[in-house]
């Protein structure tokens, strides 16, 4: 079906197409008579507003762009949950794409919301350079959730990773474990605040780090557990995990589960991110909860606090993470 246009709902209520428009816009020049036959004529031809182009031709726009680092991962999910609703409650919509995790394919993935001309843009988790980010932000307001920057041009939301880290290291001390690795997130962008959390609360409490390089996804999380049953005896195996982020716990338990290992009897493993799939009953996974909604509902709040020209020096937001106990962790068994 063809899609009705201005020019449709202007000849059905017998005004003109400028008419439309003004009405389209909201604006308070036409009278309630010849409002109620436009809004009733669209009505009638099931005439929506485009928004791409209303924002092309009033050079003003009420899109924000979103781009998510991986969208198979749940924190994201909810993350955008937080920062859509936000963005609805002002006004604004959004559209919403994704680089796959690869900085290539994030530059392209940027170049295309910034061709819709958005009122800002919210970055989740990118990998791309820094000076890739700055640029953007020249054209338009710019925030990152779960990635930090130094330039004045740009807002942050992110939670406490060290802290967060500590929390889940100091949690399996207190059960008794001694033998604790932690499989890291590589190269994104939260990781090295979480090794570094980690690493400093196993030294504090006089326990020696074990960090296995990993990423925050399924296959990298066994792949990791892999590499630590073909470097350890069973009796010299970790005794607790500390994944970097949920999706890697669940390969984790996966490839230990595989291997004939219990979870957590023989092995504890905490998560990170708390998303709506650590809670699921059949995982029960212990986690690091972050305030994903809250987190997306700060990062529009900044974005549009930057469109609406109220404030020009940069946001730091730094939320308190705090750790779900659920059933994957416990003491460390000791054999009689």
């Amino acid at each position: 079906m063809v899609r009705p246009t201005m020019e449709d709902v202007a000849a059905r209520a017998g005004v003109s197409r400028a008419l439309v428009s003004l009405v389209m816009r909201n604006s308070p020049k036409v009278s309630d008579q010849r409002r109620s036959a436009v809004l009733s004529a669209a009505k009638e031809l099931g005439y929506e507003p485009h928004v791409m182009a209303r924002a092309l031709a009033s050079r003003t726009s009420t899109v924000l762009g979103v781009m998510v680092s991986d969208l198979r991962n749940a924190f994201f999910a909810e993350v955008v949950e937080g920062l859509d609703a936000a963005a609805k409650a002002a006004g604004f919509n959004i559209i919403l794409n994704t680089g796959g995790r690869s900085p290539s394919g994030e530059r392209d993935a940027l170049r295309s919301l910034l061709s819709f001309r958005p009122a800002g843009v919210i970055l989740l988790s990118p990998v791309l350079s820094a000076s890739a980010i700055e640029d953007a932000a020249e054209q338009c307001p710019v925030v990152l959730v779960s990635r930090t920057s130094r330039a004045s041009t740009v807002d942050t939301v992110n939670d406490d990773g060290e802290a967060g880290a500590a929390l889940a290291v100091q949690h399996l001390v207190g059960l008794g474990h001694r033998r604790i690795a932690h499989l890291d997130g590589g190269g994104a962008a939260t990781a090295a605040a979480r090794r570094k959390g980690y690493q400093q609360a196993m030294r504090r409490n006089g326990l020696e780090p074990l960090v296995v390089r990993s990423e925050h996804t399924d296959h990298a999380g066994e792949k990791a557990v892999q590499e630590l049953l073909s470097t350890y005896n069973r009796s010299d195996l970790p005794t607790a995990l500390l994944s970097g982020n949920d999706f890697n716990a669940v390969g984790a338990i996966s490839a230990l589960e595989d291997a004939g290992l219990r979870v957590p009897e023989d092995v504890s493993v905490v998560g990170y991110d708390n998303t709506s799939l650590a809670a699921l009953r059949h995982l029960s996974l212990t986690t690091v909860d972050q305030p994903r909604i809250e987190m997306g509902r700060l990062a529009t709040e900044a974005l549009l606090e930057r469109v609406r020209g109220e404030r020009t020096e940069p946001v730091r937001h730094l939320l308190h993470p705090s750790l779900v106990v659920r059933s994957t962790t416990t003491a460390p068994f000791v054999k009689p």
